[in-house]
């Protein structure tokens, strides 16, 4: 049996940022077919990830994130690529737990604190860091990360705004996922190399439950808990 983080009935009172610091690592997933959003979650979650980020990259992005959000309770379902208020409130409405953003929004930011929802909104520089700060935000994406700097740049923006926690998405994968976890001031990272085109695509989910549980004893290591 793979190591696993806490699962929903033992965390549906807690902070989702303290079930992020658990459980670090969250997948994306990207699906056309609630079928297959719902298989791939149920796979991530037998690899150990109970954190899943559906994001809005296909017309029926808002039916998958409502599948998973209905048939995977042991899933504790986001919604990411969300790109403005009006997707953010529709993003609710299907039963988005979290907002990730690739940008800083006003908007979408709004929206999910008017409704209690946590919002990671997407920087890349210290202006908007800065200006996340500023709107009261403690969290937010890092991203694209290896692009924006990856681990030095982590490392160096941490030093400035010492009371925010960082995201890392884009360009991370099993081979640099403990360097980033090592950062004291990253809370998560994301990424789709747990749910790779070609395994969906062929319907392997044993490939992605075994992706997921890597990750899983990665994170574990990392950060000194396995």
């Amino acid at each position: 049996m793979p190591a696993s983080f806490p699962k929903t009935r033992e965390v549906d009172l807690m902070n989702i940022n303290d079930l992020l610091a658990e459980s670090p690592v969250v997948p994306l997933v990207q699906a056309d077919d609630p079928a297959v959003a719902v298989s791939t979650s149920r796979a991530l979650a037998a690899g150990g990830l109970r954190v899943a980020e559906v994001v809005f990259r296909t017309d029926r992005a808002l039916e998958c994130l409502q599948a998973v959000a209905d048939e995977v309770p042991e899933t504790i379902a986001g919604a990411g690529t969300v790109l403005s208020a009006s997707q953010a409130m529709a993003a609710i409405e299907h039963g988005a737990k979290f907002i990730v953003s690739p940008g800083l929004d006003d908007g979408v930011v709004a929206v999910a604190r008017e409704h209690g929802v946590p919002v990671y909104p997407g920087t890349m520089t210290p202006s908007e860091v800065q200006r996340a700060f500023n709107l009261g935000l403690d969290v937010v994406k890092f991203f694209p990360a290896s692009i924006a700097g990856g681990v030095p740049a982590l490392k160096a923006l941490g030093s400035v705004f010492r009371t925010m926690k960082f995201m890392p998405t884009g360009g991370i994968s099993a081979g640099n996922l403990a360097d980033y976890l090592a950062v004291p001031s990253v809370l998560a990272c994301g990424g789709s190399w747990l749910t790779p085109a070609d395994a969906i695509a062929t319907g392997d989910f044993d490939k992605v439950t075994a992706l997921a549980a890597a990750a899983v004893d990665i994170a574990r290591q990392a950060r000194g808990t396995g």
